[in-house]
């Protein structure tokens, strides 16, 4: 069965207190902090065991990790590539060794997830994160432009490299789309961006630690009945981030959990009904009165909102 989770940040936070009080005790991770390293790597055995530790001892399951070692150099094929590449699979054996099931990764190359605005008003005085196209610099990053093609091939050189390791550690990869889901920008091709693309995806290798991070954020960019598309994707799908946007793939904000375009109802039910037994998290909140936008997204308070709506969701369907 679905179960909720939250991101926790490894270094302790109000969030750690806010979401055990909320009801969350399974962990979406990122990577060891500094003070964890005692002169490892992050991807390494020592710092990878104590951070869980630090997670259990504060009465969470470490379930997911979201964060990356550096690829920008295995996303464009530059010299270095099969260095970094090396240390994702590091990476993937410990988190096997650990049983930690759900490795999150992306295939955006240069920059990550991109905002124009990171205060626009939203209901009742809050604000929300979003997305102009117009407003993007056009200048090409200092790598310089890079095509489609040139993604999908980096792409199946790193699959054919880590998911060996991933079966023998017995850890999912979970491709998180684009965001947003538009190319190119700023020159750069951005290929997890459609459902077709996805499809792509898992056609690439038939492995079954091949599969999905399904934004709905993103998904729903890119097509007009998201629940289809979860049942398209089925098992393939590892785990969820479960957010809201209106608008278009080029001009959209954020919303409030209940005031998107996305039936979030129908979508839960099409969780249950593809049989979905991993993971679920909020994403990408308004911030609220009384709350910081210093990380715009992610304050505190209105991630309560959120895992209260999920899990009312979640009760009815389930129950049902």
């Amino acid at each position: 069965m679905l179960e909720i989770a939250e991101f926790i940040a490894p270094t302790p936070t109000p969030v750690w207190r806010l979401a055990r009080q909320a009801g969350v005790d399974l962990a979406v991770g990122g990577l060891p902090p500094a003070d964890l390293l005692e002169g490892e790597e992050p991807w390494d055995l020592g710092p990878l065991t104590r951070m869980k530790a630090r997670y259990e001892a504060a009465g969470f399951k470490l379930v997911v990790i979201e964060a990356r070692p550096p690829l920008n150099k295995a996303k464009r094929g530059l010299p270095g590539r099969d260095e970094e590449i090396e240390t994702v699979c590091r990476l993937l054996t410990h988190m096997g060794a650990l049983g930690i099931p759900v490795w999150c990764y992306e295939w955006m190359t240069d920059f990550n997830w991109v905002r124009t605005d990171l205060a626009r008003p939203s209901r009742g005085g809050s604000v929300v994160t979003a997305f102009n196209a117009a407003d993007v610099p056009p200048e090409p990053t200092e790598f310089g432009t890079i095509s489609e093609e040139t993604l999908w091939e980096t792409l199946a050189y790193f699959l054919k490299k880590v998911l060996p390791v991933a079966e023998k550690a017995g850890v999912k990869l979970a491709m998180h789309p684009d965001d947003p889901p538009l190319s190119p920008i700023r020159g750069v091709g951005r290929i997890m961006r459609s459902v077709e693309n996805f499809q792509r995806l898992i056609d690439l290798d038939p492995s079954p630690m091949n599969g999905i991070t399904l934004c709905q954020g993103n998904f729903t960019l890119m097509t007009d009945d998201l629940p289809a598309v979860i049942r398209q994707f089925g098992k393939k799908i590892f785990f969820v981030h479960f957010r809201d946007v209106r608008g278009t793939p080029s001009s959209f904000e954020e919303t409030w959990h209940d005031a998107g375009k996305t039936d979030m109802l129908a979508c839960m039910k099409a969780y249950r009904d593809i049989g979905f037994d991993g993971v679920l998290r909020p994403d990408h909140v308004p911030t609220v009165e009384g709350d910081s936008n210093d990380d715009a997204g992610y304050s505190a308070f209105g991630r309560l909102y959120a895992i209260g709506y999920i899990r009312g969701l979640h009760q009815a369907v389930y129950a049902s």
